[in-house]
């Protein structure tokens, strides 16, 4: 699976999968996802930006991405 999904593959996520899931938005299945969500982290709103850094963070560690970013790093500790 490449970073880009299309309206039908979105759907059939479930909301467990996505950063910001009562928005379904952030879709990580996998580790290609969770490195386009932590680059397209800057356009999450500011009041999101704690939960879906941690989100970042809980499927980073499922998929054995690393995360470097101090920006979310920063937001997952508040």
């Amino acid at each position: 699976m490449n970073d880009r999904l299309d309206t039908l593959e979105r759907d059939e996520l479930s909301d467990s999968v996505y950063g910001l899931p009562e928005r379904r938005e952030y879709p990580m299945p996998d580790a290609a996802h969770v490195r386009a969500a932590e680059a397209y982290f800057r356009y999450c709103p500011e009041e999101l930006k704690p939960q879906l850094a941690r989100a970042i963070l809980r499927f980073a560690a499922k998929y054995g991405v690393d995360v470097e970013s101090s920006t979310i790093l920063g937001y997952a500790k508040e």
